[in-house]
């Protein structure tokens, strides 16, 4: 039996393990849903079991627990090691799903809900390409799985876990799907990822709420300074005015600058796909250089004062804000972390109390092209998809994928398989059937292929 008649043969098998993870609300940032945590950690254990792993256990973390999973052909055999995580974004605004988030529709050959993607579905295309693999006698390395349920906020205890169980861990590669594809038309694999570093503020005026008649123009407003303060932080060519921020940013090689060229890139499709009528970054760069090989600082929210319906002439006592920076190789995000709060800080006026919160950061990753699990991804890619694969950079952040590399001293290689348009943390989150069954079918084609 082939491994495409293999896939055929076993779809709504496949299918059926899928959505029962999809069902559950495995939702990391919630109190409310604990022990959904923990059912879909033990159910992903079951699956891990029924798709060939001869050892599959939940293993507690000061938060989330971890899915362990392991098969052992021999103790001379290379290893592959799998990460993905179980955890999902929460769901809302759920007025703007089409039906229950948590209950896998097929529509339009898109399987819908949180989680479709991101990562149950790409972590469910690793687990049935190593049973394809296994099944079709392609394996020929071990394979081990660890899975988390802390990716949505920030892998907190997996950084700990790993240092605590690097024997555990051995492996000679790491192996992720949570990343995307350029397009359909154009596949790709990805071969860098930006950094982030994310803080929240607090901004303190007067010691309540006041009348902004009586106080307006007179009492510094938290709000008006918040943004004024945060407006600052990019110029009108979009470029971050935080001192020494460039220092470490490494210009793009000709070679890359090409590579990012080859792409088929529609800009007016981007611009109307998201429903804007111009596009906007650093002066100077592409959108697509802009958007994975450049630095960015955006607000992700800004709050404070009255904000019910209808009016409140209010001037709030405080005013917040949760911003991030996506930075870029050989930034340091501890060093951006603490030049941003300084540069904030020091732009605070007397007028106000300024807090600045560090949450969480992780550094950027480069994937070396020339690794011979890289090249064995580029083949399964050229037989799956019919062509070979683009090598992007991408502009998101698994901040685990640095830390691994710290931690184990491994290389990843980052099989993504998502668009842009599975609108990954967003309403009506979705995954195209057939992506999905091709991406097993790259998966068993990395193991028919993989060697040290």
């Amino acid at each position: 039996m082939s491994i495409k008649t293999y896939i055929r043969e076993n779809r709504e098998r496949f299918l059926a393990e899928w959505f029962e993870l999809l069902r559950i609300p495995s939702v990391s940032s919630q109190q409310i849903h604990r022990p959904d945590m923990q059912a879909c950690a033990e159910r992903l254990r079951g699956i891990l079991l029924a798709s060939g792993a001869e050892r599959a256990e939940v293993m507690p973390t000061a938060g989330h627990p971890v899915v362990y999973a392991e098969r052992i052909l021999s103790a001379d055999a290379p290893t592959v090691l799998v990460y993905g995580h179980y955890d999902v974004m929460p769901p809302e605004p759920l007025a703007l799903w089409h039906g229950d988030p948590f209950e896998p529709v097929v529509c339009d050959g898109a399987v819908r809900a949180r989680g479709a993607d991101d990562d149950k579905g790409q972590l469910m295309i690793q687990i049935k390409g190593f049973q394809t693999a296994l099944q079709e006698g392609c394996l020929r390395c071990n394979v081990k799985f660890i899975v988390e349920g802390e990716e949505e906020i920030g892998s907190a205890s997996l950084k700990p876990f790993c240092e605590a169980r690097r024997d555990l861990l051995k492996a000679d590669v790491i192996l992720v799907s949570d990343t995307s594809m350029y397009s359909e038309e154009a596949p790709s694999l990805t071969t860098g990822l930006r950094g982030l570093s994310y803080w929240e503020i607090e901004v303190t005026g007067p010691n309540r709420d006041l009348h902004s008649g009586h106080f307006g123009g007179a009492v510094a407003n938290p709000l008006n300074v918040l943004c004024r303060l945060l407006a600052d932080v990019t110029d009108a060519g979009g470029r971050i005015a935080i001192p020494h921020f460039y220092d470490d940013v490494q210009e793009l090689s000709p070679e890359e600058k090409a590579m990012t060229a080859q792409a088929p890139f529609d800009e007016d499709a981007y611009r109307q796909a998201i429903g804007v009528e111009a596009l906007f970054g650093e002066s100077g760069y592409s959108t697509l250089e802009r958007n994975s090989c450049r630095p960015s600082f955006d607000i992700c929210g800004i709050w404070g004062g009255y904000t019910g319906e209808g009016a409140k002439t209010v001037l709030p006592s405080k005013a917040y804000a949760k911003v991030s920076c996506r930075l870029v190789p050989r930034q340091d995000a501890e060093r951006i972390t603490q030049l941003f709060i300084d540069y904030l800080t020091g732009k605070a006026p007397d007028c106000v109390k300024l807090k600045v919160a560090h949450c969480h950061s992780g550094q950027a990753y480069v994937c070396p092209i020339d690794l011979p699990a890289y090249r064995a991804a580029e083949r399964a890619f050229a037989v799956a998809f019919g062509k070979k694969p683009l090598a992007m950079r991408r502009g998101g952040s698994i901040p685990i994928v640095p830390a691994f590399e710290e931690i184990l001293g491994l290389k990843t290689v980052l099989m993504g398989f998502g668009l842009e348009r599975h609108a990954i943390h967003s309403p009506n989150e979705n995954f195209g059937l057939e992506r999905f069954f091709t991406g097993i079918e790259a998966v068993a084609e990395f193991y028919r292929n993989w060697h040290v």
